[in-house]
Order: structure tokens, then C-alpha cells, then sequence
């Protein structure tokens, strides 16, 4: 176990005592102390008794290895696997392959105008990064697109995430009313209808809204459990903007391995 000391202690103990090098267990430990507790560098290395750019290093270089290490695993599932693991709530909707659904996280403010145009996002009011996550209909995520300005729209996202070349005119997605793509891929979208101006919804698009409505919360239930990290609740500093990708990615991806299913009922499923 790393030795946890008080802010007090480590001021007073020589900088001879520091350890040379944290165990690797002890380096995960601060990792995930910085990514789900978001613990800045200068607490984490009090903590571990290192200096602040060794914290540095260490979250930089676990960064680097997880994202290499879980990006080697295959996400994207095949959809013989998908339909064997088909939860009833998706009856009406067999053939969708992904749900899809953006999110933002807050960046800090460019002092260039330029910059702050492209990364400002009208939707949040606020400079932000912007991905794309997607996920399998039993719940797990399937794919994470980089980390995008805030200005960009899902459509611009889509299209430049490189999704489009996973799908095959067999396969569905199912989106929100706001991803109007569905000129970009041969498959078929699954979205909740839009009232037309002056005319009611006919009874039909009512029971399929509200049928999409309920299975595609689940993709919103997941982007949850990402940014139940803490590091994403702050502003992100435009020094880590080299890192930031590779972080985020990583958070999505330890998600897969966390938590248990996002409806229980799914864990008794094969």
C-alpha cells in the first residue's frame, strides 16, 4: 500500500526520503485519483510523497499505456454477437447496431479570438471539447471519437469520426433529433419524429417516439458514467489540451470495465 501522509508531514520530511520511483500498483492508485476523484497534481504528490512533476509523468505516462493498452481491445461488435445479446427492450428496433450521442466538457477560455470562435459552443455557453460515444444496445460503449472544437455540429462530428466506414447498409443507429445524418451512411437512423409546423404527430410517430425515447436514455445513463469523473467537472486547462484526447478516451473505455451493466435486469442476459 502507498504511505498516505498529511500536507503537514510531507512538508517537514527531507526530500532524501522521497521514493525514487512509485511502485506500479501505486502509480495506477494515483492515476485513478487524478482521473475519477480529480485531485490536482500538487495534492497527489503531497500524498505520495513525490515531487509535482513526477505526478506529472506518472499521469501522463499511465495516460499513454491505457489508452494503447484498452484501445488495443476490440470495441466494435459484430451484429450476430449484438442480436445474441439483444435486450428485449429493443424488439421493435433488432437491426441497431449503435445508439449515438454527443457530450461536452468545459475547456478553458482561448485568449486568441480565433480560437475561442472554434472551441466556444452555443449550446453549453461556454468554450468546450465536444465527442461523439456510442453504444451497443446491451450497453457497452462501442466507440469514442476524438475530442472535437465545441462549435462543431453532430453532423460535422459524424462525418469526421469515421463511423460512418464501421456501418453497413444492414446496420441501424439510433440517434437524437438533432444528428440529421442520414445522407452519410447507407444504413438505416432510428430518431424521434419531428412535429411538423401546424399538423399533429400521428399516432404512429407518437409510440415510436416515445419506444426510441426509453431504450436511447441508456446511452445518456452511460456519458453519465464518464463524467462521474471528477477531473471533468472542472474546466480543463489548455496546457493538458495534448493529453486531454487520450484522457477522456481512457475514461470512456474504463467504463466497459466498471460499474456492472447500466440495467440490471440485462446482467442475467447471455
Amino acid at each position: 500500500m502507498v504511505r498516505i501522509t498529511s500536507v503537514h508531514a510531507a512538508s517537514k520530511e527531507p526530500s532524501l526520503l522521497r521514493p525514487s520511483r512509485l511502485a506500479p500498483i501505486d502509480e495506477l492508485l494515483l492515476f485513478l485519483m487524478h482521473l475519477s476523484v480529480g485531485l490536482h497534481l500538487r495534492d497527489l504528490a503531497k500524498r505520495f510523497n513525490i515531487h509535482t512533476t513526477t505526478a506529472s509523468r506518472i499521469i501522463t505516462s499511465w495516460t499513454h499505456f491505457l489508452y494503447y493498452l484498452l484501445g488495443s481491445i476490440r470495441l466494435w461488435i459484430p451484429p450476430e454477437e449484438l442480436k445474441a445479446h439483444l435486450p428485449p427492450e429493443f424488439a421493435l428496433f433488432p437491426d441497431t447496431q449503435v445508439v449515438l450521442d454527443c457530450t461536452e466538457i468545459f475547456c478553458q477560455t482561448p485568449s486568441s479570438l480565433l480560437l475561442h470562435s472554434e472551441v466556444y459552443s452555443p449550446y453549453k455557453s461556454h468554450t468546450t471539447f465536444k465527442a461523439m460515444i456510442g453504444i451497443a444496445p446491451h450497453g457497452p460503449i462501442t466507440f469514442v471519437s476524438p475530442l472535437y472544437a465545441g462549435s462543431m455540429s453532430d453532423r460535422e462530428i459524424f462525418k469526421q469520426s469515421g463511423i460512418a466506414k464501421l456501418l453497413t447498409p444492414e446496420m441501424a443507429i439510433m440517434v437524437d433529433k438533432g444528428f440529421l445524418v442520414d445522407n452519410l451512411f447507407s444504413g438505416k437512423v432510428y430518431r424521434p419524429a419531428f412535429l411538423a409546423r401546424n399538423k399533429q404527430m400521428t399516432k404512429e410517430d407518437v409510440q415510436q417516439t416515445q419506444s426510441i425515447a426509453r431504450v436511447r436514455v441508456h446511452v445518456e445513463r452511460c456519458i453519465r458514467r464518464v463524467k462521474e469523473n471528477k477531473l471533468f467537472d472542472k474546466v480543463i486547462p489548455l496546457s493538458v489540451c495534448g493529453s486531454i484526447d487520450q484522457l477522456f478516451t481512457v475514461a470512456c473505455l474504463l467504463v466497459n470495465y466498471q460499474n456492472g451493466p447500466l440495467v440490471k435486469a440485462w446482467a442475467t442476459q447471455k
